[in-house]
Parts: C-alpha cells; structure tokens; sequence
C-alpha cells in the first residue's frame, strides 16, 4: 500500500526553523516527484516547493519561499525533507507532502498520491 506520512511540523516562533519529512512506504521514490504543498484556513492549497524524479532533481519553489526554504530528497531512505527557515506568520498552515510519477510540475490537480498533513504554526 502506497503512504506517505509527515512528520516535523509544530509550534515555532517567527524567524524560527522547522524541517518536516515525508516518508515513503509501499513504493520507492526514485521515479516521483515529490512535493510539499501548504493550505490556510480559508485559503486554497498551493504548491510550496517541489524536487523532480529526474536525476538533476531540479527543485521549484513559490516565490514567498524563495531563500528561506530549501527541499531535498534521500532516496536511500525513502524520504523528502522540507528545511524551513526564517519563518514568517503567514507561512502557517498545514503542510502536505504529495507524489506524482515521473512528474515534473508542482501543480496540486497533477499529484495523485497524498500524506495526511502536518500543522506548522508561526506565532509569538
């Protein structure tokens, strides 16, 4: 059975770290993408940060991530890390990792496979 499951998200004060993880069970990473998306309350689910499959595992990332976040992967473990730095308030929401086969995008409609969240909350 193909899972995903986050882990790492909590409480963190602003200009704090978090890194989350996603781990891969029931299927190997090698030929997915992997990508962390985040959804606010009252907001639409947006893609964060997304790494390729392919083996430059280029990586995208929204423009209000851009420096502060950095995504990698480790296929020897089956796992996808999100680093999370300097965060802002705004950046509170729940945080999904997702998969898509041989994907390239980090469109929300494109990605098949789902984890079950985890709560980043940015706050003093």
């Amino acid at each position: 059975q193909l899972q995903l499951v986050e882990s790492g998200g909590g409480l963190v004060q602003p200009g704090g770290s978090l890194r989350l993880s996603c781990a891969a069970s029931g299927f190997t990473l090698d030929y997915y993408a992997i990508g962390w998306f985040r959804q606010a309350p009252g907001k639409e689910r947006e893609g964060v940060s997304c790494i390729s499959f392919s083996s430059d595992r280029s990586a995208y990332y929204v423009d209000s991530v851009k420096g502060r976040f950095t995504i990698s992967r480790d296929n020897a473990k089956n796992t996808v890390y999100l680093q999370m730095n300097s965060l802002k308030p705004e950046d509170t929401a729940v945080y999904y990792c997702a998969a898509q086969f041989y994907g390239s995008t980090c469109k929300v409609h494109e990605y098949g496979y789902w984890g079950q969240g985890t709560q980043v909350t940015v706050s003093s």
